[in-house]
């Protein structure tokens, strides 16, 4: 059970916070109906969203390519999740969730993606480059660094992205997967075929990007912050963030390299951009579409404008273990930010398929 000094002691909090922070958690762990072997789920602490705004500290660690910055909450010696963010966002989407995951005894891991926040290159020279599986390998990097053999994975956006990638590709790394809106892995070559007209609206600025006006917004500093404010009213139209909770995320949009790293990702998605050929190996694989074979849940929100239609049927085929969806009713894109209890509870279901 976990009592006041337990919880405090995983959070790093000191005595003053945490009252304040037990303030949004509501309940102590109870049974959870995710059953698995004969071994029960405990029941995520309920918090109510925007409960917290910052976490403790920031670490740095070297890391393949990178200077990675990412923020840790949890026992150190505890079972690992690692928590992946997407765009245009950032670690906080992930303040409420880490709290209450290593409430329950996990070591959270929650890394700035390259070109976000606090993470760096390490040389000038390294080509800016964001393809899907230069980011997954980043995430490799770290873990390698960080000593970590094996994690729960759980992101959306990049992050769901980002995970599936590893998930299909090393295996032996993940011990399960929270993926919000599926499976997101890109196939170059499909992704040239024009979807239905509601779903290329929804993306109109992957379109923007790959013009050079879309690349003067995004390194004009006052057209981002505008941009992407856009971007989380329109993606997230249910959710009643305060322009303090964007300006806590925008900040980590400062990156120098923040400008390039987005620009190429899209551009790289549309085939308007070329990789590198260190990653040719891996992106031949992924095109082959290779299925996941991991415990999984996959999350899917009611009012994000990405959800692809069919409840999940249209990827079910590609997960092969252990696996559940969920669709989170009245939720839209930041589903960790959104609806922290849910996707908490899914990090911690699948963890005892």
């Amino acid at each position: 059970m976990i009592n006041r000094r337990t919880f405090s002691k995983a959070l790093g909090l000191g005595t003053g916070a945490t009252a304040a922070s037990l303030a949004g958690l509501q309940g102590l762990p109870t049974a959870s109906a995710a059953t698995q072997n004969g071994t029960t789920a405990p029941t995520a602490l309920t918090v109510t969203p925007g409960t917290h705004t910052s976490f403790a500290t920031l670490k740095q660690i070297k890391a393949g390519l990178l200077d990675i910055g990412y923020a840790e909450l949890g026992p150190a010696h505890g079972p690992v999740v690692i928590c992946l963010h997407g765009w245009p966002y950032d670690i906080h989407s992930f303040v409420d969730v880490a709290p209450l995951l290593a409430a329950e005894g996990y070591r959270v891991i929650v890394p700035y993606l390259r070109g976000h926040g606090t993470t760096r290159f390490l040389s000038s020279r390294t080509f800016r480059n964001a393809q899907q599986s230069a980011i997954a390998l980043d995430i490799i990097a770290l873990m390698d660094v960080l000593k970590i053999e094996k994690a729960v994975l759980a992101g959306f956006d990049w992050g769901s992205r980002t995970a599936d990638i590893i998930a299909a590709l090393r295996p032996e790394r993940v011990k399960a997967l929270v993926s919000v809106s599926g499976y997101l892995i890109t196939n170059l070559e499909a992704n040239k075929q024009p979807l239905p007209p509601k779903a290329e609206y929804a993306w109109w600025y992957q379109y923007y990007f790959a013009t050079e006006r879309g690349r003067l917004a995004m390194e004009d500093k006052t057209k981002r912050r505008d941009l992407t404010r856009l971007v989380w009213d329109t993606v997230s139209p249910t959710w009643g963030f305060d322009d303090a909770t964007f300006e806590r995320t925008a900040a980590a949009f400062e990156n120098p390299d923040y400008a390039d790293i987005v620009i190429h990702n899209y551009r790289w998605r549309l085939s308007l951009a070329d990789g590198e050929r260190r990653y040719d190996r891996f992106e031949k694989q992924l095109a082959a579409r290779p299925v996941i074979a991991v415990p999984a849940i996959t999350l899917d929100a009611e009012h994000d404008p990405f959800t692809a239609p069919g409840d999940g049927s249209s990827y079910r085929d590609r997960f092969t273990g252990k696996y559940d969806h969920r669709t989170l009713k009245g939720i839209g894109h930041n589903v960790p930010q959104e609806a922290p209890t849910a996707f908490a509870q899914a990090v911690i279901d699948v963890d005892h398929f």
